[in-house]
């Protein structure tokens, strides 16, 4: 049978701040404008996982959306819904939470946590896009480099 795409639509909500140390303050205001607001802003953000796989013609369906949403409600959205990416997600230490920066955070993510996930399953994690506005939509196509040791072992307990 042939591959089919599953895209399933989640969304969260997160706060954050655009400013980097790298930058004096009023190259911060230049480059990042009102999204360097000293107290942030938040975003209603639409994320889509695109998962892809054969149809399996016993079943006559791809991937379970039931065991999507668990996996991406682990990954994600207990990870990022009603944060502020600045000070609760580790990445962001020493990243600028753009939006473009969080799809590629949350690729990585998904990415490292799939083989996990879906160990022994046909159905791979192809890719996410986001949307920060209806105008500010980012994509991000996998594969995408693996995260740092140290996050991978946090994306293996969750899934202990």
């Amino acid at each position: 049978m042939p591959d089919v795409r599953l895209v399933r639509r989640y969304r969260f909500s997160a706060a954050h701040r655009l400013h980097t140390p790298l930058l004096s303050d009023a190259e911060n205001r230049e480059v990042y404008g009102k999204c360097n607001n000293p107290y942030g802003h938040g975003h209603n953000y639409t994320l889509d996982v695109c998962v892809r796989e054969e149809i399996d013609p016993v079943r006559g369906r791809a991937v379970s959306v039931d065991a999507l949403d668990q996996f991406v409600e682990t990954v994600v959205l207990k990870q990022f819904d009603r944060r502020n990416l600045n000070a609760e997600v580790a990445e962001f230490a020493t990243l600028v939470p753009t939006t473009e920066v969080l799809a590629e955070v949350l690729a990585r993510r998904l990415a490292a946590a799939w083989p996990i996930a879906f160990a022994g399953h046909p159905a791979r994690f192809e890719k996410l896009r986001i949307w920060e506005t209806k105008r500010n939509i980012f994509e991000v196509v996998a594969p995408v480099p693996a995260p740092q040791e140290s996050h991978r072992d946090e994306i293996i307990e969750s899934f202990s």
